[in-house]
């Protein structure tokens, strides 16, 4: 236990960024993979309204610094490259 107010204030506030930064991920995590099922099946039309969602996720995760700027610019690049390759 912190014996510093200082610190016992920061042991609380990471607490509460570290639920709500997993809560973010987590959202990330659960389009990618419906985005990726829809991709493994082949339907176009089904995956490029899943990649607008997951695209959103994304920058919104990266806007609250939940995840980085460049981190969310290449996942989205490479998502947008296997969407691209569907027949």
């Amino acid at each position: 236990m912190p014996n510093i107010k200082s610190a016992a204030k920061r042991v609380r506030t990471s607490a509460k960024s570290r639920l709500r930064n997993r809560a973010g991920k987590s959202d990330v995590s659960a389009v990618r993979r419906k985005l990726l099922e829809v991709i493994e099946a082949g339907n176009k039309e089904a995956a490029a309204k899943l990649y607008s969602a997951y695209s959103s996720e994304l920058d919104k995760a990266a806007k609250k610094g939940i995840i980085k700027a460049n981190n969310a610019s290449r996942k989205k690049s490479r998502l947008a490259i296997r969407l691209a390759k569907l027949p």
